[in-house]
């Protein structure tokens, strides 16, 4: 069966273009391998009308509004390759089957390159955030820790007072002149330089000298990179950004390959729920149009 367009990637950004090609009667096929970016997190905030709801819940409800409509196809796995042109796609899965389409949209998402600290991997999206926008509120502007990944830490680490007493610990990642230390200091940032250990309880952080400090949550600034190579290996072309790679696209959310678009965290910064269904949302008008003109 051909498809008017294979979306790669069934999160929020991937169904949110579905649902505008779908609306436009078009044949749409999503395959999803289930792996959500905030698949850590219970609560998903800042979404407007979904506020504190399970990221799940909203995921899990989406696609049951998707499968009413009678053109779509939604296949569980993990897309492998990408190969042909536009009006000429075929991409294959792991189980071996083969899928036409005349044009394809990678939504697959990026993945979170953490920093090498015992214990934070366990806590990621659970009481170590990238986002305050999206979970500083409920910390009641208690004591929050900011751990430093790189100079773009220093942006973070100016912001996060809105929210709480912050510690910026510059773990060995970069080192702030005098000017950026004046800036923090007037923002009320504490910096600590001694490296840290490991994190305990629930967002403690134990440094190498033995310390424990104490707080209602962590954030750190991870490294992004497209969550799978399928788009790279077709010949899109990744751009850097300030927090990682990205699949380049133009206005339009087509990539350097013809035929080939892209939306979600996996071609734009920055990244929240909302902001990926807007953008899928944006993504899936463009490429009907791209299908009637």
């Amino acid at each position: 069966m051909s498809h008017d367009v294979i979306v790669i990637g069934g999160s929020y950004a991937g169904m949110a273009a579905a649902l505008q090609l779908l609306r436009a009667r078009r044949k749409v096929l999503v395959i999803d391998a289930g792996k959500r970016r905030n698949r850590f997190a219970t609560e998903s905030h800042g979404f407007l009308g979904q506020d504190s709801v399970d990221p799940a819940e909203i995921a899990g409800k989406a696609r049951e509004q998707l499968l009413v409509y009678p053109t779509l196809t939604w296949v569980e796995g993990n897309a492998e390759r990408a190969e042909g042109e536009k009006d000429a796609f075929v991409v294959t899965t792991a189980d071996g089957a083969r899928h036409d389409g005349r044009r394809l949209l990678f939504a697959t998402g990026v993945s979170d390159m953490l920093p090498a600290i015992e214990g934070l991997g366990e806590r990621w999206g659970r009481n170590v955030f990238h986002c305050p926008y999206c979970h500083g509120y409920e910390l009641d502007q208690g004591r929050i820790g900011c751990i430093a990944t790189g100079p773009m830490s220093l942006h973070q680490a100016q912001l996060l007072p809105e929210w709480g007493d912050v510690t910026l610990f510059l773990n060995g990642a970069f080192v702030p002149d005098e000017a950026q230390r004046a800036d923090l200091a007037a923002r009320g940032v504490t910096i600590e330089e001694t490296p840290i250990a490991r994190l305990e309880g629930k967002a403690d952080v134990r440094l190498a000298d033995g310390r424990l400090l104490q707080f209602a949550g962590l954030f750190t600034a991870s490294r992004n990179a497209p969550s799978s190579p399928i788009a790279e290996r077709l010949g899109c072309t990744l751009e850097e950004t300030p927090f990682g790679t990205q699949i380049q696209t133009d206005t339009m959310k087509e990539s350097t390959v013809p035929g080939a678009f892209a939306c979600g965290d996996v071609s734009r910064i920055p990244h929240s729920v909302s902001l990926a269904v807007g953008d899928g949302a944006w993504a899936g008008a463009q490429l009907h149009r791209s299908l009637v003109f």
